[in-house]
């Protein structure tokens, strides 16, 4: 029979088991262990192993255990700091020293606090975050090509991390086409990783499931319904026959392309009309159609690359075909990422896709 009281007890013990981490018991138990022989070293052996000690424990619990877990270590350790302490003078060296513990221990509890909402330790959030950048990345990958075609991409953010807000979305269709996708996603850096990864795999979708001329349309539509708060982007799509290089070029709110003529060894720039994405219906996207001849060029980008606090997009544009027309003469391998280190540095992100017919 079970008493009343014991009731509650036990709902509680279930909700703590409930809390801890299946994968957090071999490292809890390591680290339980480890409190447990600094505690007993220090109350037989105080010069070898002082209260401070505790916080080698402490440190290493933060590293490896889950947010749930590791609130219950940090009372566990400071109960057997306070164990430590015992017969030890009250002078001010050990109110110092047991002030700086309970702050660092306070900080570790804040720490795992702001992690509950993931629910994963700092080991393994890590691992998320990496994960996350890799599909990013994959969304971007350029599909092969036939020899005659070269396409080179560069995204730097602007912070130097692993998360932009611009993203590349590449797809080839088995009739011969590919689409190309450049989008810069409101923000910068970090701030707006997560928004790219959502919109990466959102847009690869719609690229894949319906034809070219509708994909701005449908990005459109896709990122009202979301209703975000600051939930717009600017985009570029490169529609490319790789048979006959004829090219349909859309544009939303986007800095335009520029063509690098081998023939002339000039380049001009391909602008259109098209808003924002993700700020009014039934936005409508003008076209521009083209072929790219045999040596042509392509070069489209984020403002990021060619527009600063002091220099217009239009000059920004100029000195980047200016640059680019020395691919005509040197060749373009290796031509995008030559392009993004030799324009200005700026303080946001940078993309740069290089589409050249050999």
């Amino acid at each position: 029979m079970v008493t009343s009281s014991a009731v509650p007890f036990r709902g509680f013990s279930q909700r703590v088991r409930r809390q801890m981490s299946v994968s957090d018991g071999p490292a809890l138990v390591f680290v339980v262990l480890l409190t447990l022989s600094m505690t007993l070293i220090g109350i037989l052996r105080p010069d070898l192993a002082p209260p401070t000690a505790l916080l080698l424990p402490l440190l290493i619990g933060s590293l490896w255990l889950g947010p749930r877990t590791l609130p219950w270590l940090v009372l566990f350790v400071c109960a057997c700091f306070c164990v430590l302490l015992i017969g030890e003078p009250l002078d001010l060296r050990a109110l110092t020293r047991s002030g700086v513990f309970a702050i660092i221990a306070l900080l570790i509890l804040f720490s795992a606090r702001r992690r509950s909402g993931l629910g994963v330790s700092g080991p393994r959030g890590d691992s998320i975050f990496v994960d996350l950048r890799d599909r990013i990345h994959a969304q971007g990958n350029l599909p092969e090509l036939p020899r005659e075609w070269l396409v080179e991409s560069v995204i730097k953010s602007s912070g130097g991390t692993s998360f932009a807000g611009d993203f590349i979305v590449a797809r080839r269709s088995q009739d011969g086409r590919l689409d190309l996708v450049v989008v810069d996603v409101s923000g910068k850096g970090v701030e707006a990783g997560s928004r790219s990864l959502f919109l990466s795999g959102a847009f690869n979708g719609i690229l894949s499931a319906l034809p070219g001329d509708q994909f701005l349309s449908a990005a459109n539509d896709y990122l009202l319904g979301l209703n975000w708060g600051e939930g717009f982007a600017t985009a570029i799509h490169l529609h490319l026959d790789l048979t006959t290089g004829e090219f349909e070029l859309r544009k939303a709110g986007h800095p335009p392309a520029v063509w690098l003529h081998a023939g002339s060894g000039r380049w001009s720039v391909l602008s259109s009309d098209g808003p924002i994405l993700g700020l009014m219906e039934n936005a409508e996207f003008d076209c521009v159609r083209d072929r790219l001849a045999p040596g042509d060029g392509l070069l489209l980008v984020t403002d990021g690359l060619v527009e600063t606090a002091q220099r217009d997009i239009s000059l920004g544009l100029d000195k980047l075909a200016g640059l680019g027309e020395r691919l005509l003469q040197s060749g373009f391998d290796g031509g995008a990422r030559m392009l993004v280190d030799k324009m200005e540095q700026t303080d946001d992100d940078r993309a740069l896709v290089l589409v050249h017919r050999r």
